[in-house]
């Protein structure tokens, strides 16, 4: 499991309602892998004060295949769905799945690339400058005030992903499609100056919210159905993961998950 996760879970205050350092799961105190150095060490100076014998300093616990196993899955998962990624698996839905898929290969292909550019290779480009002048410190954004900007960089991304498509001649359920990424960056910003709310869930969830509008109103092909199982599927072992790796909380995975449906789900009724 990873040792560092104090940028995920913020120090909480004890009963007195001032803040103690030791209260956090990543604090000197009830850590996740067992008593730091420091609390033996008071723990051992009290017992001797006391005349009492010190007792020995417990070991961190080793983790097992199993807990590894886990640790390597969610990682793959983090980034094989990473959030940049679900603009290219939906506009690849909209041409497999639906009526678009007379749209001639030549031009699906194109216009992927273009969809890849704008929200994925360009974003991992801003974001690595940002990391370049100091403004990021970590390429994956675990830490909540290190995703202030890139929210902004994602709702513009899709933005332009909305008015290439329409420029395009492409039926306004695709770019009201990528509007609903817009409104779920713009919704995660704003919560994410009090809150960490999980951008993978809410990415994901997004992807499952388009399928189920497919299937409802323009499909033509019945192996949707297929792909919007193995899609919940994924979302839940992808929030699972995040909930694993200590990246979020359950809470915060559910938000993100409400959070991108709705957004999507309902900006799709635009016509």
């Amino acid at each position: 499991m990873p040792i560092d996760t104090s940028s995920y879970y913020p120090e909480v205050n004890g009963p007195d309602g001032e803040k103690r350092e030791g209260d956090s799961l990543n604090g000197i105190h009830d850590s996740l892998f067992g008593p730091s150095v420091k609390v033996v060490e008071e723990i051992i100076v009290e017992e001797n004060i006391s005349g009492e014998s010190p007792s020995e300093p417990s070991q961190p616990e080793i983790p097992t295949f199993w807990e590894k196993l886990a640790d390597s899955v969610s990682q793959f998962l983090s980034w094989a769905l990473l959030p940049l990624l679900m603009p290219v698996f939906g506009i690849l839905f909209i041409f497999r799945l639906s009526i678009l898929d007379v749209v001639p290969a030549n031009m699906q292909t194109a216009v992927t690339f273009v969809i890849a550019g704008i929200n994925l290779f360009a974003p991992m480009l801003l974001i690595f400058l940002l990391k370049l002048v100091g403004l990021v410190q970590d390429p994956g954004l675990n830490g909540q005030k290190e995703r202030t900007i890139p929210y902004i960089i994602t709702a513009l991304c899709y933005g332009a992903s909305a008015w290439f498509v329409a420029s395009r001649g492409a039926p306004v359920w695709v770019a009201m499609f990528f509007c609903g990424g817009v409104v779920a960056s713009l919704i995660n910003f704003a919560i994410n100056f009090k809150w960490k709310i999980s951008a993978h869930a809410a990415a994901i969830a997004g992807i499952v919210a388009l399928l189920i509008r497919l299937q409802r109103d323009v499909a033509v092909e019945p192996k949707l159905f297929v792909w919007l199982l193995i899609t919940v599927g994924a979302a839940g072992l992808l929030g699972s993961a995040r909930v694993w790796m200590r990246r979020h909380t359950v809470w915060q995975v559910l938000a993100g998950y409400l959070v991108g449906f709705c957004s999507v789900f309902f900006m799709m009724y635009i016509r």
